[in-house]
């Protein structure tokens, strides 16, 4: 059976594509881009950022490009005025309300939209304390921005635990585990999906935290090796992030066909084996030490 197309204009071009495909991937197919934030490859969209909204002529209100399904000859415009000054609006006020220092993908967005969020506050509270709780990763609740991705990778687009939802509203809203115990009392298993999807560092690897808090994180001297996991045979595709030769954070691709992006503990966590500590035996400890007197 032939697959249904559908033709329409984006931005003065002529498109056409499968019946039911979004307009941000038909934008997207003809080398149109929209900008995102609480979308992913990997997850379903949920249209809580309002980012990639876009104006079309079958609509009154702004209608978001994630998740809206393209509709036969309508006419979609991706940046005109209306749809500018609504993306710096939004940009504005998580820049008012959130830490998005190392969010490099925001930061570009806010100076490509000359976005100002002093418009709204000029004397914003002081910064909370990143939570730490384990070895493996952090939290900073004020640099999260309720994107819900990590909720969504938690629960059930990719690991079914569900140890983490949105509690509270408005102003009060946060991603909390339940009745906000500590992380490690939690149905937790530490797959780190959450880590991998997060777009502001709100959630990030202890290792990342470390070094930034040493000034010795360096992405720009960074590698990206790609290896198989060595713990199991379901072959998932890592990539090692290494900085003077050492390992400090691991990923996957989220257009992988086997993982889409998601791991488990081991795949995310159990590198350290690669550059474990020389062992010395005791008897050496000893004799170091009495040179030393």
């Amino acid at each position: 059976m032939t697959e249904q197309n559908i033709s329409l204009t984006i931005d003065g071009q002529a498109v056409t594509v499968p019946k039911e495909t979004t307009i941000l991937e038909a934008a997207r197919s003809v080398g149109i881009d929209i900008p995102t934030l609480c979308w992913a490859e990997n997850l379903t969209p949920v249209n809580v950022c309002r980012l990639c909204v876009v104006e079309a002529d079958n609509s009154k209100a702004l209608v978001p490009a994630c998740s809206r399904a393209c509709d036969a000859g309508s006419n979609i415009e991706t940046n005109n005025e209306r749809v500018t000054k609504n993306r710096r609006m939004v940009l504005e006020l998580l820049d008012s309300a959130n830490d998005l220092s190392q969010s490099e993908e925001l930061q570009d967005l806010m100076a490509n939209y000359e976005a100002d969020s002093s418009r709204y506050s000029d004397n914003l509270a002081a910064h909370d304390e990143p939570k730490v709780e384990d070895d493996l990763f952090i939290r900073a609740y004020d640099r999260c921005v309720l994107c819900y991705k990590c909720v969504q990778a938690c629960g059930e687009e990719a690991q079914f635990t569900f140890a983490i939802a949105i509690a509270n509203r408005g102003f009060d809203a946060r991603v909390s585990t339940e009745h906000d115990i500590p992380l490690p009392e939690s149905a937790c298993v530490y797959c780190g999906n959450c880590i991998g999807v997060c777009p502001t560092n709100a959630l990030q690897f202890k290792t990342e935290f470390d070094l930034r808090s040493a000034a010795n994180w360096r992405p720009e001297d960074q590698e990206v090796t790609e290896t198989i996991c060595s713990y199991c045979g379901v072959g998932c595709t890592l990539e090692l992030h290494t900085q003077d030769n050492e390992i400090v954070k691991v990923t996957s691709p989220a257009d992988h066909s086997v993982t889409s992006g998601h791991l488990c503990v081991k795949g995310r966590f159990g590198w350290e084996y690669v550059q474990a500590p020389v062992y010395r035996p005791p008897s050496a400890i000893q004799t170091d030490a009495a040179v030393d007197d």
